[in-house]
């Protein structure tokens, strides 16, 4: 495992919420993606937009255990800035895009590696919430107490039902998710 990096203090400010340090991610930072999403057709409220979103991708996977920012944070803030900005551009206009861009990064590969790493968990945690919010309700209750760390038999009480209906429930809820998940056309560029 590398060892973290410097600017590894822009992570922990928001994770813990530091307002002073989250400006100066601002101030030093929003202008240049404010610059790249114009340069690609997109506007000052995209160029906001955008980097909210990434800010908040950053801060999700920077949550996730094993977590490390092994490069420089301007870069990895810029490869999610532009993955997200290419995502969206996708979507607007349903056909391949080319990006004009001049990083002048020097930790390049490690940064957009990292940031494809954020921008495929953010992809299939939006995947799995579209899905998820697909199911029945009871399914949906079902699978979240599962989900809570409370055991089944706990499950089964609380949900009125018998311990053995409520493993045969879920695995059927899981199942049509996860049926769901797999057959969506987005699915095989996420694994």
């Amino acid at each position: 495992m590398s060892a973290p990096h410097p600017d590894s203090r822009y992570i922990h400010a928001l994770l813990n919420n530091d307002s002073k340090v989250i400006e100066e991610i601002y101030t030093r930072y929003a202008v240049r993606i404010a610059r790249f999403v114009q340069a690609n057709n997109g506007t000052e409220d995209d160029a906001r937009d955008v980097f909210q979103e990434a800010l908040m991708a950053v801060s999700r996977q920077a949550q996730r255990p094993g977590f490390v920012l092994t490069c420089p944070f301007e870069a990895y803030l810029y490869y999610v800035c532009r993955g997200k900005w290419l995502n969206e551009l996708k979507r607007r206009q349903r056909t391949a895009v080319t990006i004009s861009e001049a990083t002048g990064f020097t930790d390049m590969e490690q940064a957009d590696a990292l940031a494809d790493t954020t921008l495929r968990e953010e992809e299939r945690d939006r995947l799995f919430r579209h899905f998820f919010e697909k199911l029945a309700a009871g399914c949906r209750q079902l699978l979240r107490l599962s989900w809570s760390g409370i055991s089944m038999e706990e499950v089964s009480r609380e949900l009125g039902v018998s311990y053995n209906y409520a493993r045969k429930k879920k695995h059927e809820c899981v199942s049509q998710l996860m049926g769901w998940i797999q057959a969506a056309p987005e699915f095989t560029n996420l694994i």
